[in-house]
């Protein structure tokens, strides 16, 4: 009986160094490698008759019972060999007959199966039949189960993501012009781009966001324009930098839908939209008005994040807001945001500005005897909030004055919080 597995006897060892061993391995090797070649052929020939045995009763079936065998052979014990092929094929019929039969209802229901199942089955080599299927079919079912899988087998191929912006970008531009789209395909478009996450997909979902659809839908859009990676505040930077007011203002909106953002990155963004509101030349009323929006509204998130990077900037917006609300082109409450907001800037010359302005309304309490009560109650309490000693004779007049006791309690506890 043999000593070795390959039938060598302890003997045979001065043979195997003799000159004929390496040719008696290099058969033997062969011969090992006939073996497994003939017994793995048969499993792949089996697999080649299943799927050719599926793919004759699927083309012998009448449309109505094509959808019937898919699902067979989704549930046969075999499928994973076979079924990615399959629903390639089916892909393929459905694509053919497009002309003539993509609104034919059971058409649809076939288009749709084989899409949802080329996804689940991780089918990537079905990538373009999936694509020219969406461009010949117009129906919502059909898109948005294609739309599906597209989001699973194209991550990271530039070729289906390039598609998607494109669709997306010619679906703002009917939307613009007045075409109403279909809604729930745009909505699976939308899904699909945060899925497969390029930042390539940034442009297109930005015109999108800004280009006015219903509220649900933008809420998905700004969803997606958060999720994805990439350098999401350079691109909204640089719109709020580049582009006219009104993407400008959706830029910087943008940047405040979601959490994505850190404090310190909502920080920039208000302070390149204040920048950019401040030194913008407008060329129409409409312009001027986005460009006010946008002012007030990053001097509300300055304020928040008391970003004292920001002084500058607010001072010049403190004095443009004082000037306007003395010609009655500005409200009491956007002059109390910007009183508010050098408060929250904590600077020296944030003081000063604050400091001059009380002295002015000291003076005119003190000839005239009217003041406006919010005003000056804001003013104090902001200049003892940044605690500079520049407000100590502005704030210790009111004493002199005949101000409310509100106004007399908050110039003492602002005199009693400046720093020496």
């Amino acid at each position: 009986m043999p000593s070795s597995l390959w039938g060598f006897s302890p003997n045979d060892k001065e043979n195997a160094q003799s000159p004929q061993a390496p040719r008696a391995l290099i058969i033997l090797n062969r011969g090992i490698f006939l073996v497994f070649l003939f017994a793995w052929t048969p499993f792949v020939f089996s697999q080649d008759l299943i799927l050719q045995s599926y793919q004759r009763d699927f083309t012998r079936a009448d449309l109505s019972a094509k959808a019937g065998i898919l699902q067979d052979a989704a549930d046969d014990e075999q499928a994973a060999e076979f079924i990615g092929p399959l629903y390639e094929f089916a892909l393929r019929f459905v694509l053919t007959n497009a002309e003539i039969l993509k609104d034919d209802p059971e058409m649809i229901r076939l288009a749709g199966i084989a899409a949802r199942g080329a996804g689940s089955a991780g089918s990537k080599e079905s990538l373009d039949t999936l694509w020219d299927v969406f461009s010949s079919y117009r129906d919502s079912r059909t898109r948005v189960e294609i739309l599906g899988a597209l989001e699973v087998l194209g991550k990271g191929n530039g070729r289906v993501i390039e598609n998607l912006n494109q669709y997306l970008d010619s679906q703002n531009k009917l939307f613009r012009s007045g075409t109403i789209p279909d809604y729930l395909t745009l909505s699976a478009c939308v899904a699909a781009l945060a899925q497969l996450g390029d930042d390539s997909s940034f442009p297109a979902l930005f015109a999108a966001f800004t280009a006015g659809y219903p509220e649900n839908i933008t809420d998905e859009i700004a969803g997606a324009l958060n999720s994805i990676p990439g350098n999401y505040l350079r691109f909204l930077l640089d719109i709020i930098l580049k582009n006219p007011p009104a993407e400008k203002f959706a830029a910087f909106k943008a940047g405040g839908a979601g959490r994505r953002f850190s404090p310190a990155e909502q920080g920039q963004l208000a302070e390149a939209a204040l920048e950019q509101a401040l030194s913008y030349f407008p060329g129409s009323a409409g312009e001027i008005t986005i460009l006010s929006e946008m002012r007030y509204a990053s001097v509300l998130t300055l304020t928040r994040l008391r970003w004292t990077r920001a002084s500058a900037r607010a001072i010049r917006h403190f004095y443009r807001v004082q000037t306007d609300f003395q010609q009655g082109n500005a409200s009491r409450e956007r002059f109390l945001e910007a009183i508010n907001c050098l408060g929250a800037m904590g600077t020296s010359e944030a003081a000063l500005a604050l400091g001059l302005q009380l002295g002015l309304f000291n003076a005119q309490t003190e000839r005239t005897g009217a003041y406006d009560e919010d005003v000056v109650l804001a003013l104090a309490r902001s200049l003892g909030s940044i605690g500079d000693k520049s407000a100590f004779d502005y704030l210790l007049y009111i004493s002199y004055l005949p101000y409310p006791d509100q106004i007399q309690a908050a110039a003492k506890e602002a005199l009693n919080r400046l720093r020496w």
